[in-house]
């Protein structure tokens, strides 16, 4: 298990950029080689990327290569050195459905790496359950900016507009077992907008955020993971529930409230991400 508080967009194409994403405070990174790359650029940054991702040296964090997708003239052979570089996971763009990460997965042989999906078409959401059941998927990723623009949209603030998107692949995503990675938030200097959108992302299931620079990463680290508080309670659910068990009463209450298996499941979690995410920091460190 790894923490995915924050998920970095880096552009494969700056040499700078890539050797910077050594020494940032991420989660995971997502070295681009699609809407971060301008076409004639795209042969370079391949190469860039995947010898970066060959040689290391970026710790504790996860490294996923976003390639062009497979309808493009560098889809298939980004795919193909992608997978010679042996990065921990690949992102596909403009998945629409399960078929798509079939025709990937079908190329990864015996190679250990984790496909994720981006989910940013209409389609995507529709098919979300048959995406996120598909073999080898080892997370989603909201495209939120792609989604907007499919759909015709008004960007808002409270994101209305495609919540119910947002919805249908963290129910996805739940029901198969796999991590969902909310979308990125543009004004990247706007601190409030992105505490406020990382709060909601978080309160509604998400694993963590997508992001596309390095000032935004203290905050969706904070955001995202457990704060003193809720570990507190944590401890002290699962130790009523089992002096209950103990004493053969089988109810516990803490703070005025029942406690049942059901809050114990969820305090085990939130302890477990605590100690993920401890052991991320201290492995970074080291």
């Amino acid at each position: 298990m790894h923490p995915y508080r924050s998920v970095l967009y880096m552009p494969g194409s700056n040499a700078r950029a890539l050797e910077k994403a050594r020494s940032l405070d991420a989660d995971a990174l997502i070295l681009d080689l699609e809407d971060a790359v301008a076409p004639e650029q795209k042969l370079a940054a391949r190469g860039l990327v995947c010898e970066a991702v060959r040689a290391g040296g970026f710790g504790a964090r996860r490294v996923l290569i976003r390639i062009n997708g497979a309808d493009t003239d560098w889809g298939a052979d980004d795919l193909a050195a992608a997978i010679a570089a042996k990065p921990h996971g690949i992102l596909l763009p403009k998945v629409d459905d399960a078929e798509d990460i079939a025709r990937a997965a079908a190329r990864l042989g015996d190679a250990e790496i984790g496909l994720w999906a981006m989910m940013e078409t209409p389609l995507a959401i529709l098919n979300a359950a048959r995406i996120a059941a598909a073999p080898g998927v080892q997370g989603l990723v909201m495209g939120t900016n792609d989604l907007v623009k499919e759909l015709g949209a008004t960007p808002g603030a409270a994101r209305s507009q495609i919540m119910t998107a947002l919805s249908l692949c963290l129910l996805a995503a739940r029901a198969h077992g796999v991590l969902c990675i909310d979308g990125v938030y543009n004004a990247f200097r706007d601190e409030g907008g992105l505490r406020a959108e990382c709060l909601q992302g978080r309160d509604m299931g998400f694993d963590g955020k997508t992001l596309i620079h390095p000032a935004q990463l203290a905050i969706a680290n904070e955001v995202f993971a457990p704060d003193p508080d809720q570990l507190a309670l944590a401890k002290r659910q699962i130790e009523a529930h089992a002096a209950a068990l103990a004493a053969g009463t089988g109810v516990a209450v803490v703070d005025g409230k029942i406690v049942e298996n059901l809050h114990v499941v969820t305090a085990k979690n939130l302890l477990a991400r605590a100690e993920m995410i401890a052991k991320r920091a201290k492995d970074a460190q080291g």
